[in-house]
């Protein structure tokens, strides 16, 4: 059941994919840049950690 959902799932984000891809490109950016902003804020947090 498991394999069956995801390859659903798998279809459903190609199909969206190919259908709006500037859509699909916006929301991967802003995926992108959401993670490079987590690990920043981390390195942020040692280094001020580190620093006193």
């Amino acid at each position: 059941m498991k394999k069956v959902l995801g390859w659903v799932l798998l279809f459903l984000l190609v199909f969206w994919i190919g259908t709006n891809p500037g859509q699909a490109a916006d929301v991967a950016r802003s995926l992108g840049d959401g993670v490079a902003q987590i690990f920043r804020n981390i390195g942020t947090f040692f280094s001020e950690l580190a620093n006193g």
